[in-house]
This record gives C-alpha cells, sequence and structure tokens, in this order.
C-alpha cells in the first residue's frame, strides 16, 4: 500500500507541475486552454469551467494540455487567430514549450527549500572511520577517530570539504590539523594519485590520502535567505549531474540497463516512503529535475523537440515545412517507443530477478 500511495503522489504530483507550467503561460500570454489532462486516453471524470475541460483519464502514465490551434494546419476562423497557438510569435510558443521542463525545476528547488528550511542542512563531519593500511594517511600517522578540523590552515567544518581540498592539491604535501582524545596537533600528509570510480563507472586518476568518513552527521538550523542559496545549489547540483548521466548514456558510458520506468519509480518511491517523508520528497526533486531534463531533449515530440523546431523558424524566419514536420515526428515516435520497450524491459527484467537492482554490481 505504501508503494501505491507514495507511486500515485510522485507521479501524479510531477505530472500536474509539469502541465501547470504549459498551462499557465499559455493563459498568461492569452492562449485558449482547451483541456488540462491528468493522465491519456479515455476521459474517466472532469469538470469544464472557463471553456477549459479539466480531466482525469484512463492511463495514467503522463498528462497533456491541448491548446486551441495547436496544430499550424487547422481551421482557424481570422476572429480567433488572436487566442490560436500556432498563429502566435515564435517566442511566445517557444515560452509556452519550455514553462513545462522550467516548473520541474522550479518544483525542485521549491522541495529543496522547504526541507533545508524546515529540517536543515544534514552536514557530514570531518570525522575519520578507517584509514587504509599501506596509504599516505597511514604513513602521517593519522588514525581512525581523529578529526580533521583544518587544511593548510583553513578551518574544515564538513567532509565535503576535506575532499574539496585533498582534490585540489594535485598531489602536493597537506598540513593537516587533527583532533585527537581533546589534543591537538598537526600532521603533514602527501596525498596520492590513485585511479578511481566516479559516479558514472568512469576510472579517473585523483589524489587521495586512503581515509573514509565516519558517517557522523550533524544538521544546521538555517534562515530563510540561507535555505534559499542551500536550495539553488543542491538543484543545480542535481540538474548538471542529471545532464551528464543522459550524456553518459548517449555515449554508451552508462548503461540502458540501468534505465527505468513506472515500475522502477514505484518501487523506489516506496522504498523512500519507508524511509521518512523527507526521503520521499527528496526523490520527488530529483525525478522532477529528471523529467524536466529528459523534455529538453530535442527528440521531436518532446518539449525539446518542439523547441529545436521554433528555434529553426526562429532563425530561418518561417516554420519548418508539414512534411518535414511529419518525418521527424514519425522519428520521435520511433525513438520514445524504443525507449519506453528499453525501461519496461529493464523494469520487469528487475522484478523477474533477470537483472540486479540498481547500486548493485
Amino acid at each position: 500500500m505504501t508503494t501505491l500511495w507514495s507511486f500515485l503522489l510522485v507521479l501524479s504530483g510531477l505530472i500536474l507541475v509539469h502541465e501547470y507550467g504549459h498551462f499557465i503561460v499559455a493563459r498568461k500570454l492569452g492562449i485558449r486552454v482547451l483541456k488540462f489532462s491528468l493522465g491519456f486516453g479515455p476521459r474517466l471524470w472532469g469538470i469544464v469551467k472557463g471553456g477549459t475541460d479539466y480531466c482525469i483519464s484512463a492511463i495514467p502514465l503522463g498528462g497533456f494540455v491541448k491548446l486551441f490551434g495547436e496544430q499550424p494546419n487547422e481551421p482557424i476562423p481570422p476572429e480567433e487567430r488572436v487566442y490560436s497557438f500556432s498563429h502566435r510569435p515564435a517566442l511566445h510558443r517557444a515560452a509556452v514549450v519550455v514553462a513545462g521542463p522550467v516548473f520541474n525545476f522550479i518544483f525542485a528547488w521549491l522541495i529543496f527549500f522547504g526541507i533545508f528550511l524546515s529540517y536543515g542542512n544534514p552536514v557530514l563531519l570531518p570525522d575519520i572511520g578507517a584509514v587504509q593500511p599501506g596509504s599516505p594517511a597511514e604513513a602521517a600517522g593519522i588514525r581512525a577517530g581523529d578529526t580533521i578540523i583544518a587544511v593548510d590552515g583553513q578551518e574544515i567544518g564538513s567532509w565535503d570539504e576535506v575532499s574539496e581540498r585533498i582534490r585540489a592539491s594535485g598531489g602536493k604535501p597537506l598540513e593537516l590539523s587533527i583532533k585527537r582524545d581533546g589534543k591537538i596537533f598537526s600532521l603533514r600528509v602527501v596525498p596520492k594519485k590513485n585511479k578511481l570510480k566516479n559516479i558514472f563507472g568512469e576510472v579517473i586518476e585523483a589524489p587521495v590520502i586512503g581515509v573514509t568518513a565516519a558517517d557522523h552527521m550533524k544538521v544546521e538550523k538555517v534562515n530563510p535567505l540561507a535555505a534559499i542559496g542551500l536550495a539553488c545549489s543542491r538543484t543545480w547540483e542535481l540538474v548538471d549531474l542529471t545532464f551528464q548521466g543522459f550524456v553518459k548514456i548517449i555515449e554508451g558510458v552508462v548503461p540502458v540497463s540501468t534505465l527505468g520506468g513506472p515500475i522502477m519509480i514505484a518501487q523506489m518511491a516506496g522504498q523512500e516512503a519507508q524511509q521518512g517523508i523527507l526521503n520521499l520528497f527528496y526523490f520527488m526533486a530529483l525525478l522532477s529535475i529528471n523529467l524536466g531534463i529528459l523534455n529538453l531533449l530535442p527528440i521531436p515530440l518532446l518539449d525539446g523537440g518542439h523547441l529545436l523546431f521554433l528555434t529553426i523558424e526562429f532563425v530561418r524566419g518561417r516554420p519548418v515545412s508539414m512534411r518535414q514536420m511529419q518525418i521527424a515526428q514519425q522519428i520521435g515516435i520511433f525513438i520514445l517507443v524504443t525507449l519506453m520497450v528499453i525501461v519496461f524491459y529493464n523494469d520487469i527484467a528487475r522484478l523477474l530477478g533477470f537483472a540486479p537492482p540498481l547500486g548493485r554490481p
């Protein structure tokens, strides 16, 4: 039951946010909105208000906003063209198209802002949990249980800061201020360049000293202004990471077996919900960012594909021909159907145990 309600909350929430972006910008620009649907297929329930049909449809795996004059070849009476999407300038149409992904990013930011403001900022402390045998840290005399309080005279407040300073050293010697049993003293350590795997599984070379964190956390309470900055930073980090992930999939660095569809989303939503409401909302924000970037990919039928056509129209001064549009849409359908087959296959393979769960080799 937890899996079901959390899946419905996550999916319906993200769809509503995305489609509301298209809807509200179209309305603000004076473009008539004929339908706002949560789901695809046959209409199950809804109300008509202000000329718009707000409804729930049978297939709950998406949603759409239908605009008046959406198709360029629709016959529109001259007096009605002011309300028609296709008769608006390219910049107006681009604003409506891009609003969906933008609202996904704004929604993620709002979630992070709420988490930081209500809960605080969780920080991994610079406490050492283990020292690798034969490592530069062991040679320097560092022990498990030590706390790093400064690097080269600059105070340290988190494990991330320690990692950043070590990476930035380029292998040059570092002076660490260590706290042990209430005493503070300095140790000189020389980082050693080692081959590691990054988050995408790529082998990289980076300086390390051979220590791991003790997993000691503290939660720093933050004011609204700090929460705004932290939310912006976290949103941008995940946008950048997600974009890189899509690029790595295209490059073949990240296998397509890591992709997942509705079943995987439902399973992960259920797992996060069991860990607590904060985890569920964090997952929702991450998924919202993924949805925003996915829709910005230049694939026909997606928002990014529409933006590509509008960019071409803006540069050329005339729209893409109907024939070219139809060919592009057929290509887009092929790409999206192929993607759907892959993610559903991956979902079923994981469900039946034919493939390892995400996060395992």
